[in-house]
């Protein structure tokens, strides 16, 4: 059983990486298999996105399978697939043979975060995105260790082709070519608060190497809601009257679940791994549906949480609602204006609702572009997406984000559709735009810009120089209805280092009351 599981662990992984791998623009406007597929059958964000949102993509229906499955099998999800379970458990494999596990009584946190982050979801507020391991799982990916695997690798290879060693730089550009056609991404991605974001990934992992599957034990919050629904699962452990209580099972278990102490055996933390079973000198450990005639069930130690701090934890998360919206930036109306949502975003309170932070729609976007937020749109909406023209610009026949998004926060719209979307609209900074300025000729944001009819017209003004000389210079305008603000000019402009020409959000698709034109 424990070679069935680590196989059944390395075949979910490596799904992951395929489909994460495969979340990115083959040249078409089109995925084939997204990694959100691994969301879809997420439970938590399932349960949190209907609390919050008071509604769900039918997709994520698929999460039934993984709740129905908890009840019958208990939590075989964290034990045999979770991708970021498997990578706990390779890098807990590195810790000294001779250290053991640390012996921490902190289970019960990862219950407090979970009421938390229901408490939190009833009042509306998504936070589940920042703690639920298979979005955290993605968005470290996607921010942070991709892009260092693509750095590292095309590092690696130019190092080799600089060097120019006889008879390599062939053999390593043949290399370098499959890897560009097969797991690198077609250009070196870029993302601002990658370094902070992979830095609490890596002490994620590297919790490991103090207490096997540290996270999984302590802080996971998915982990504590199957945990609660796997109490009374069917497929039970059993130990024989030939136990002797060696303790070798407790030295191998990778939950919390103190498999050698009777009348403390705890069922939520077990993660089915069935290393007891197989340590077991005295083969007196057995997990079925029925007991034998020479088994007894374990009896069972109750999570005991405790009520006052289960209603501290419940209060926390109702007062987090009020204390994260009291910012008045919270108000769309006073609302940074550099938030630019991504295409088919929807109004900024829904979209918050929705939104699980888990940077799908970054690492698709072909430009770049998008980039995880900080305190632009507040601690509620830490990591969510939101478009930095000075980066990279909204491709005009671009649809990938809407595509990946797992809950809807980002509408999925046909070509035609979001090519009319608005994300907000461009301004002229004439103190800064060259041919307003300086009497150069600058023709560059009108020769980019992508809608049909030009959203940036030229209007023909008399200017002299310093001499006296006249000259007729073609100075910029924007046309405020036809401009859709997908940043290209700005990202284009030559004035590089604060472009004289840039993007607000004001007059975007998704909000009535933002707006600069009054019907």
């Amino acid at each position: 059983m424990q070679n069935l599981r680590r196989t059944s662990q390395a075949v979910f992984l490596l799904l992951f990486f395929f489909l994460f791998i495969q979340t990115e623009s083959k040249g078409a406007d089109e995925l084939g298999y997204p990694v959100k597929l691994f969301l879809d059958f997420d439970p938590l964000i399932f349960i949190t996105t209907f609390l919050s949102a008071h509604t769900v993509p039918k997709a994520f229906y698929l999460s039934l399978i993984i709740i129905i499955a908890t009840i019958i099998l208990g939590r075989v999800f964290c034990g045999w697939i979770c991708p970021l379970g498997t990578l706990n458990n390779i890098i807990g494999a590195f810790k000294r043979k001779k250290q053991g596990d640390v012996s921490l009584n902190w289970y019960r946190i990862k219950y407090y975060i979970l009421i938390f982050l229901l408490a939190s979801s009833v009042f509306t507020m998504q936070l589940t995105g920042i703690l639920d391991p298979l979005a955290l799982l993605i968005r470290s990916f996607s921010v942070s260790v991709y892009p260092l695997f693509n750095y590292g690798l095309r590092a690696a290879f130019d190092a080799v082709y600089d060097m120019n060693p006889k008879g390599l730089v062939q053999v390593s550009e043949t290399i370098y070519t499959f890897l560009k056609k097969s797991v690198m991404s077609f250009q070196q991605p870029h993302f601002n608060q990658s370094v902070f974001i992979g830095m609490l990934f890596f002490l994620i992992l590297g919790l490991n190497l103090y207490q096997t599957r540290f996270w999984c034990r302590n802080l996971c919050p998915l982990g504590a809601l199957l945990g609660l629904l796997s109490r009374y699962s069917i497929l039970k452990r059993t130990v024989s009257e030939g136990c002797t209580e060696c303790g070798a099972c407790a030295h191998v278990c990778q939950g919390n679940a103190s498999p050698d102490k009777k009348g403390y055996w705890r069922p939520t933390e077990c993660l089915y791994c069935w290393n007891c079973d197989d340590i077991c000198p005295q083969n007196a450990v057995n997990f079925g549906f029925s007991a034998g005639d020479k088994k007894k069930s374990v009896s069972v130690d109750g999570i005991d949480l405790g009520r006052r701090h289960v209603i501290a934890s419940a209060a926390g998360g109702m007062l987090a609602v009020p204390l994260l919206r009291v910012n008045p930036f919270y108000q769309s109306t006073v609302i940074s204006s550099k938030l630019l949502r991504p295409p088919g975003a929807l109004a900024e309170d829904e979209f918050l609702k929705r939104c699980v932070k888990c940077s799908e729609c970054m690492k698709v976007c072909i430009t770049n572009g998008l980039q995880p937020t900080f305190l632009e749109a507040g601690l509620e909406g830490i990591w969510s997406p939101m478009l930095v023209p000075k980066i990279g610009y909204c491709e005009f026949r671009c649809t990938l984000c809407g595509q990946v998004c797992p809950t809807g926060a980002i509408k999925k719209l046909p070509l035609e559709e979001k090519m009319q979307v608005k994300l907000g609209l461009a301004m002229i900074d004439k103190s800064r735009c060259l041919p307003y300025s300086h009497a150069t000729p600058c023709i560059v944001c009108e020769e980019v810009c992508p809608t049909p009819k030009k959203a940036i017209w030229f209007e023909k003004n008399l200017v002299k120089d310093r001499e006296g000389r006249e000259t007729i210079i073609q100075q910029p305008r924007v046309d405020l209805l036809l401009c859709v603000g997908c940043g290209i000019c700005e990202t284009k402009c030559p004035v590089k280092s604060q472009p004289a020409i840039y993007v607000t959000n004001i007059g975007e698709s998704r909000s009535e009351k933002n707006r600069l034109l009054l019907s």
